[in-house]
This record gives structure tokens, C-alpha cells and sequence, in this order.
């Protein structure tokens, strides 16, 4: 689905004729939102109902404003409140939107080709200073209608912010049923935002710790059946496919991808010992990177390949700590109270987030890889599996008050400010993030 812009409006005012299309002349002030700090406060932002398909426009622009809504960067203006209902080909009465406190604002229309295809167009208004700031236009089929929807959010969202995008992605996490003693543990997979769940496994083995290639549509998680030790397999949601790696009767966790999704490293147990081994996926081929009198396990490579992060009680408690991905001496990152466990690495490369644990509680904290500037994202009871959004700007873990209910998917970005639930079918845990679809 690949977007193409769209022409200026050919009766814009003079002062927009120095703003190319998607990108502002550099004389032009530009909007923009600076996040975090203490004065932060999201943009108002309006997004109209988008004209043509009187249903399929509603149901775009309503994914728009539920994605900008959910970022914790946007408060969309409520309808009622709308000066006008500008038209897509019409410039805005931009007086009467500033007077109306709105700084942003977002036009569009759904439209068929003869052939009964979808064409999508939007546009994106600085109220501020009169000026449209990038616009473009989408093909798709009905099917595909919501995913315009957030393909049109990335855009407004980059735009505004400079942030990457994030909201054409998906989710993969572990769908929990019955009661606490007999729990059915089936993997599941839907859109960022809750919608287009359908599960990959039956529920007939259970499921923990899936993870995400960051280059392919391929799954790794660990399965097992009763009275046998976990396997971890590989599923492709393109074709369906599943492939058991690891030794057959050894007990391999903690499966994760490499940075191009040939390889997995992952935690093997030998008697008391556990070590992170990497495993070629053509050859099956297997490399030890640690070996020690240890449990190390949760590794995870950085996104440029070159080293991996892994926690391990070779100091006395459970901590984190960096090593070349080729092997050597680990650096210990994680100081403080309390245990260390779970990291992942953002696909930034700037933070690792990762559960602590101290006084009873769970917090979900990032560090850089330096091992400095730890900061606490969200704490509570029992907070775990932090996995990275594929921006880097929001990390989504799972909440389990305890007693007999379950987990709950949240997610929070990296000033801690922004904290929201993500909605799913029942309970849920063990979360992890796709890349972009679009593979941007």
C-alpha cells in the first residue's frame, strides 16, 4: 500500500505557495509538539469525518482518532465543538478553528475507482499559521479500509512529533482462558489497537514468551506439553508454517530473533547451568556465547546486531548484562535494589527496558546501554515482559493483579507519562510488538 501525494489545492493563498507539497519552505514556521517535560500537554487536534463512502469514511477518520487519542500526544476535539465542516477540495476557515483552540487539523475523503477499488486521500492543516503541512493518497480494497486508518495516523503522527511511525503494526501475545489451576494458553495476534484478533496456536500445548522477527512476519515462542520440556518453535503468519528448533529433549527459553531474522539466540539448560546460545535458523547450526556456572537467560541482541543483553545470576541475584554477541566477558549493567530481569533492547538503540523487582513490586524501568540513567516507567504489583514499540517511543507489558482473574496488556511511553490499556479478548501476557508492516 503505497501512499503518493496529493496536489496543493490550486486556490491556496499566496503564503502557501512556498510549501511543497508534504514539506514546508524552510522561511515557514512549521508545527510541531515537544514531548516531555514538565509542562507537557497534548495538542488539540481535530479530525473530520471523512466525505465520499459515508461509512467507510467514518470508520477511517474514527481509527485516526481513536490511534492519535491512544498515543497520549493528541486530544482530539470533540465533533460538537467544530466550527465548520470544511469540505476536502476547501481551504479552512482557519479563524474559525483558532478561535475554536484547535492547533491541528485533519481532512479527508473515501472514494471507489470504476473498477470498485478504494482511493483514501487525507490532508493535514497547521491551524496555526494557515498552512497544509502533507497530504497523500491511499489504494487499497474494503478489506484494508482500517489499516488506511493508521497508515493516515503514522503520517499525521511523524509529521507533528518527528517521531517514528508505529500505528500500522501488530501485536502478538498469550491469550489466557479458564480458571487460574487449568489456564488455556492459545498465541494471538491482532492489530496495535485490538481489532483483527484471531489466534496461530489451539490451546491444546501451552504458550509463553512469543517474540517478533524485526524483519520478517515470524513468531518464535516456547511450547509444551504435559510432562515434556518446552520446544520452541517458529511460526510464519504469511504462510502458516511452524518449525521446531532447538535440541529435541534439551530445554531451550527464551527464544529471540537477530536484527535480520536469520538467527535466534535463545537460553539453553545443561544440569543447573542455563547459557545463551545463537542458532543459524538455515543450518540449525548452534554457537555458545556464554558457558559458566550460571542461569543466563532472556537474551536479546541489540538492533545493530553487535552485542546482546541477557539477565543472569552469576553475581548472586538475578541482573543484566551486555556482552559482544560473538562471545566474551559480560559487563553487569544493573545496580541498585532489588532483581533485574526480562531486558529488551529498543529499536532506537538508545534505551533497555526491563523489569525490576524490589519490595513486593514489579516496576517497568529503562536504562541506557551503558547501564546509566535508569528511570522507573510504571510500577505496581506485578508488571512484566516489556517489549519495545517499533518506534521506540512506547514499551507494552502486561499487569496481573494476582488472585484469580489474569493479565492485562498496557502500554507506556519513555517519559512515563503516558500510560493506556490495550484492549484484548480476555486476559493476556507475555506481549510483543511487530515491526511496521509497511516496513518503513
Amino acid at each position: 500500500m503505497i501512499p503518493t501525494p496529493i496536489p496543493r489545492l490550486a486556490h491556496l493563498l499566496a503564503a502557501l505557495a512556498l510549501v511543497l507539497f508534504g514539506l514546508a519552505g524552510p522561511a515557514l514556521a512549521q508545527l510541531n509538539l515537544r514531548i516531555g517535560g514538565g509542562a507537557f500537554q497534548p495538542m488539540p487536534i481535530a479530525i473530520t469525518d471523512f466525505s465520499g463512502d459515508p461509512s467507510l469514511g467514518l470508520l477511517v477518520s474514527s481509527v485516526v482518532t481513536n490511534n492519535l487519542r491512544r498515543s497520549g500526544y493528541f486530544t482530539p476535539v470533540e465533533k460538537a465543538k467544530f466550527p465548520e465542516a470544511p469540505g476536502f477540495d476547501a481551504v479552512p476557515g482557519f479563524d474559525k478553528w483558532r478561535a475554536a483552540s484547535v492547533q491541528a487539523l485533519v481532512t479527508g475523503r473515501v472514494s471507489r475507482d470504476p473498477s470498485g477499488k478504494l482511493k483514501v486521500e487525507f490532508r493535514l492543516w497547521d491551524v496555526t499559521s494557515g498552512q497544509q503541512m502533507t497530504g497523500q493518497q491511499y489504494g487499497a480494497d474494503t478489506a484494508n479500509a482500517r489499516r488506511t486508518g493508521h497508515l493516515i495516523s503514522d503520517a499525521v503522527y511523524t509529521k507533528i512529533t518527528g517521531l517514528g511511525p508505529w500505528f500500522d503494526s501488530r501485536i502478538a501475545f498469550v491469550d489466557e482462558s479458564g480458571s487460574k489451576e487449568n489456564r488455556r494458553k492459545r498465541l494471538m495476534v491482532m492489530d496495535q489497537d485490538g481489532a483483527n484478533v484471531r489466534a496461530l496456536t489451539n490451546g491444546e500445548t501451552a504458550v509463553v514468551a512469543p517474540r517478533y522477527s524485526p524483519a520478517t512476519q515470524d513468531i518464535a515462542f516456547m511450547t509444551q506439553a504435559t510432562g515434556q520440556p518446552p520446544r520452541i518453535q517458529v511460526i510464519n503468519l504469511e504462510t502458516g508454517t511452524r518449525q521446531a528448533v532447538g535440541k529435541a529433549g534439551s530445554m531451550s527459553t527464551s527464544p529471540r530473533f537477530s536484527p535480520d531474522g536469520r538467527r535466534l539466540v535463545m537460553s539453553v539448560q545443561e544440569g543447573g547451568n542455563a547459557d545463551i546460545v545463537v542458532m543459524d535458523l538455515a543450518s540449525k547450526a548452534q554457537t555458545p556465547v556464554t558457558n559458566g556456572n550460571a542461569i543466563d537467560t532472556s537474551p536479546t541482541f541489540s538492533p545493530d546486531g553487535s552485542q546482546i543483553v541477557f539477565e543472569s545470576d552469576r553475581g548472586g541475584s538475578q541482573q543484566i548484562y551486555v556482552m559482544s554477541a560473538t562471545g566474551g566477558t559480560p559487563t553487569r549493567l544493573s545496580f541498585g535494589e532489588g532483581s533485574a530481569s526480562q531486558p529488551a533492547w529498543s529499536p532506537r538503540g538508545d534505551l533497555i527496558a526491563f523489569t525490576r523487582q524490589r519490595k513486593g513490586g514489579f516496576a517497568i524501568c529503562v536504562m541506557k546501554p551503558d547501564g546509566s540513567g535508569e528511570r522507573v516507567l510504571t510500577e505496581g504489583f506485578h508488571n512484566e515482559g516489556p517489549t519495545f514499540a517499533p518506534n521506540g517511543q512506547y514499551v507494552l507489558f502486561f499487569r496481573d493483579p494476582g488472585g484469580q482473574g489474569g493479565g492485562k496488556l498496557y502500554m507506556v511511553d519513555i517519559t512515563g507519562k503516558v500510560e493506556q490499556p490495550v484492549p484484548t479478548p480476555s486476559y493476556a501476557s507475555d506481549p510483543t510488538w511487530s515491526p511496521l508492516l509497511s516496513g518503513k
